[in-house]
């Protein structure tokens, strides 16, 4: 039933005067170039009313090369494309993406981590080993590994699916598996590919046998999946898409009536159980919403409608092609998502003149799915020189820290962080990638991935994606106002 405009004017009063629960982000600017946030929390002020510098003071150069951190800080390596192994003695695949951690037996850490490779096998050195029983294309390069950490310090790795294409981000399950997403819509015959690509894939951490027989979960659809959340209360699945021409879209899928959740449960769906819907956004006065690139305030609320699918397979025409104009509500880069604080947290990376409204270098809205409203919680101005230190653009994969507020990983131009957004609404840089994989004289860093917290919340998991790095950081964490 679509929002009513008296429905929506009661709900983004309520919106608008903030939610107090631990995790929650307030509104965040960052120079340069940043639109201002209030007063009330642009100042940072402390219980006795003095300032207090965000974070955890100045990032300190790594004599090795690799991560920069704050003193007190330290860092791991806890797998490295073609230096590490895998259990049968093949090297760990390249392009670490999305990650999520989840608690094993006896003070073990499971962590699935997206190997983004896009493509035919042989334009990879290190592709995703196919391992038997777990591939899904022979021909695709991409796919899951599973990383065990255990409590003495010892480190597994192993494949959890194979065959799979530009694994980008994905998203952990209420019953504790691994949604992973290809950010790819090549057809069986195309790009050396056997099979259909653009699918979400279920890989269980804690048993490799529920891995075999790799199946794609075709009733999410199939298009350029970035990440997915599920509502634990609803079942409800959230996804983004991570596309131009035009740009990508915000989905909902709505599970068949009696339809229930749990292990395996995804892989006796029918292709078309459920219904798939984009996100239809609206303002206050009852108007279209276009492009989320039109909101130029933090704190913006939009009502959203749910618009169905035509075909969610796409066929012949792509899913987010299939909308006329006025029929959907568009974002540039719709990347990494998170639940928490009983709703989604998703990104879009930046709008330039592919977008509508605003030039910007990123933003992070919520959606409330009781109150059907996207609320703006992060915006960050356009960074006119990302080769300085003291500005960030194009977050990507986020998580919601225990200590409260976003740790975001930045995929922008320039250097590249892992930076904090707390709940006051302040940035602070977590860590700087030192390794320059250009040349003294053009150097480049890649970007930063699979930013998640381990269950216990004392290590920082991360990884650089080029070549290929799992980093796990500790150090005096404390929370974050």
């Amino acid at each position: 039933m679509p929002l009513s405009r008296r429905e929506f004017t009661a709900r983004t009063a309520i919106a608008g005067a903030g939610v107090a629960l631990t995790g929650t982000v307030g509104a965040l600017a960052t120079a340069p170039g940043a639109l201002a946030a209030d007063e009330s929390t642009a100042q940072g002020a402390g219980a006795d009313g003095k300032h207090c510098a965000p974070g955890y003071g100045p990032l300190v150069a790594d004599p090795a090369g690799l991560l920069a951190l704050p003193a007190g800080f330290s860092y791991r390596v806890l797998t490295h494309s073609g230096v590490t192994k895998l259990e049968s003695g093949e090297s760990t695949p390249s392009n670490h993406d999305g990650t999520a951690a989840f608690e094993g037996h006896r003070g073990v850490t499971l962590l699935v981590n997206n190997h983004e490779l896009k493509g035919k096998r042989s334009g990879w050195a290190y592709p995703v080993p196919l391992t038997e029983g777990l591939v899904y294309d022979p021909g695709a390069a991409g796919g899951c590994t599973v990383v065990e950490v255990r409590r003495g310090g010892e480190v597994a790795e192993w494949v959890g699916i194979a065959g799979t294409s530009t694994n980008c981000a994905g998203g952990s399950t209420p019953w504790d598996t691994w949604l992973t997403c290809e950010e790819n819509e090549d057809l069986a015959g195309k790009n050396g590919m056997t099979k259909d690509h653009g699918y979400v894939f279920e890989v269980d951490p804690h048993d490799r046998r529920a891995n075999q027989d790799p199946r794609p979960v075709k009733a999410f659809g199939r298009y350029a999946h970035e990440a997915v959340v599920i509502d634990p209360k609803r079942g409800h699945a959230y996804l983004t898409e991570d596309a131009s021409g035009p740009n990508g879209l915000l989905y909902r899928w709505v599970p068949p009536q009696g339809f229930r959740h749990g292990r395996g449960r995804l892989r006796t769906l029918a292709d078309d159980a459920g219904v798939l819907q984009a996100a239809k956004c609206f303002d206050s006065s009852g108007r279209f919403v276009d492009d989320l690139s039109r909101a130029t305030r933090i704190g913006t609320v939009y009502g959203v409608d749910w618009v169905d699918v035509p075909d969610r397979d796409a066929r012949t025409v792509p899913v987010r092609k299939q909308f006329g104009e006025g029929e959907v509500t568009r974002a540039r880069k719709l990347e990494g998502m998170w639940w928490a604080d009983g709703g989604a947290y998703f990104v879009s990376s930046f709008a330039r003149e592919e977008s509508p409204g605003a030039a910007h270098d990123g933003q992070v809205w919520f959606y409330d799915p009781k109150r059907r409203t996207v609320r703006l919680t992060v915006l960050i101005g356009v960074n006119a020189d990302p080769s300085v230190e003291g500005g960030y653009d194009g977050p990507d994969n986020i998580t919601v820290s225990p200590y409260g507020g976003l740790i975001i990983a930045e995929d922008g131009s320039g250097l590249q962080h892992l930076f904090g957004a707390t709940e006051s609404g302040r940035t602070y840089p977590l860590a700087r990638n030192e390794l320059n994989i250009g040349t003294e004289a053009e150097p480049e860093y890649s970007e930063f991935t699979g930013v998640c917290f381990s269950p216990d919340g004392r290590t920082l998991f991360a990884s650089i994606q080029d070549p290929g790095i799992m980093l796990a950081i500790t150090g005096p964490w404390r929370r974050k106002h």
